[in-house]
């Protein structure tokens, strides 16, 4: 009597070392296509992009160019970087795609789950940081001024700056927003359990009250809670995905 194997815990397909460079050539290539693709589509809408990503957020801010070419080279950042954003959802499917096939066909079925869920993060994380974290720096920037009964000192932005303040700041937004998909990674490893995340909840909670701090520079309590809340939020999603995740032995039992 044969016994079929169980198709669920196949073992990962073994690949030579040119097969995993062919394969790896393979999938960066059409991750470039994608960008160049996405790239394409966003020039197309060239003037509404640089209305809306670039001079919008800058609010009552007086923008300035001060480098030869400078508009020209901002142009092009401006269409690549939102070429990138456009197109982050295909690009990180082709990384699982290279990754799957050295994993179990259990764990592949996760790999459309993952990168679905990872773009709506970091995606969730670009819009909080372009619909309230950059108003609320740049009206701050534009009403501080140093001086007291004199005009003060007038702000002149140079417009390479405030394109690589919103670079940083969409960045840094979508990487935090990450934190639920990062905790679901760490607990698949057994690097984290909801235990443990409830146990420093309290530590967690200062921490995220810091970072809120940092990340508005205005005094102003009440946009410091709106800024620490969704951190918050964020930490609790995590906390319920590293406990269904990694449940406890007294759920596996």
């Amino acid at each position: 009597m044969s016994s079929q194997p169980d198709s669920t815990n196949a073992e990962p397909q073994e690949m030579g070392f040119l097969e995993h460079l062919g394969e790896l050539r393979v999938r960066l290539f059409r991750a470039a296509v994608g960008v160049v693709i996405a790239c394409c589509v966003v020039g197309y809408f060239s003037n509404e992009v640089i209305e809306y990503v670039l001079l919008k957020p800058a609010g009552g801010l007086t923008l300035i160019n001060t480098e030869p070419f400078g508009q020209t080279f901002l142009f092009f950042k401006v269409i690549v970087l939102c070429g990138l954003i456009l197109a982050f959802p295909w690009v990180l499917y082709q990384i699982w795609g290279f990754v799957a096939p050295g994993l179990y066909i259990t764990e592949r079925r996760w790999v459309g789950r993952i990168t679905i869920l990872t773009s709506i993060c970091f995606i969730a994380g670009v819009a909080f940081g372009y619909f309230f974290l950059i108003p609320s720096m740049t009206s701050y920037i534009n009403d501080f001024t140093l001086g007291g009964q004199t005009e003060g000192v007038k702000n002149f932005i140079n417009v390479g700056s405030h394109f690589s303040f919103i670079v940083n700041m969409l960045l840094a937004s979508g990487l935090i927003f990450e934190l639920p998909m990062v905790t679901f990674v760490l607990a698949r490893l057994g690097f984290v359990t909801s235990a443990l995340m409830t146990k420093y909840r309290r530590h967690a909670i200062v921490v995220i009250l810091i970072l809120a701090a940092l990340i508005t520079p205005s005094p102003d309590p009440v946009t410091q809670l709106m800024v620490a809340f969704p951190l918050w939020f964020l930490y609790e999603i995590s906390v319920v995905i590293a406990k269904f995740t990694n449940p406890s032995p007294q759920r596996q039992s």
